[in-house]
């Protein structure tokens, strides 16, 4: 009896640098989105949050390539970094939802949407990276 519906377990590509890292390259690619596509309507729509919307869309894979370089030289801040792109992620989410509830129609729902989709990808990935670190690189004692 042989089973089709699984599939044949392929290893994930190692890390040497943190642009290798899933979370960073989604990450970087949703603030390009946010950068070439919304930031242009919202401007003219004078979003009032425009500013932190931006700031956060970048923040969040800059945060994550610093933890990546001090995760082992202080491992407690490399961790804080980690949360700390989590709670980015979740602003960025309220960001776009409150854009979403003000503009409406005036902007591609289906882009909030997908953008909101990623950030709470983005998320799940980055704690699930956390407790990976937490086993593996655990602070000198």
């Amino acid at each position: 009896m042989t089973y089709n519906t699984f599939k044949k377990f392929t290893p994930k590509k190692l890390v040497h640098k943190f642009t290798d890292l899933d979370v960073y390259q989604q990450t970087l690619a949703v603030s390009v989105i946010i950068m070439k596509d919304l930031k242009p309507k919202l401007v003219k729509l004078e979003y009032p949050f425009l500013e932190n919307l931006t700031n956060g869309a970048i923040s969040i894979p800059l945060w994550i390539s610093e933890a990546h370089s001090v995760r082992f030289d202080d491992h407690a801040l490399g961790l804080g970094l980690l949360e700390k792109v989590m709670s980015g992620c979740n602003k960025m989410v309220v960001y776009l939802e409150q854009a979403k509830g003000v503009y409406g129609s005036k902007l591609e729902g289906d882009l909030i949407d997908d953008l909101v989709k990623r950030y709470h990808d983005a998320r799940t990935k980055v704690f699930r990276l956390s407790k990976s670190w937490q086993k593996w690189y655990e602070p000198k004692k």
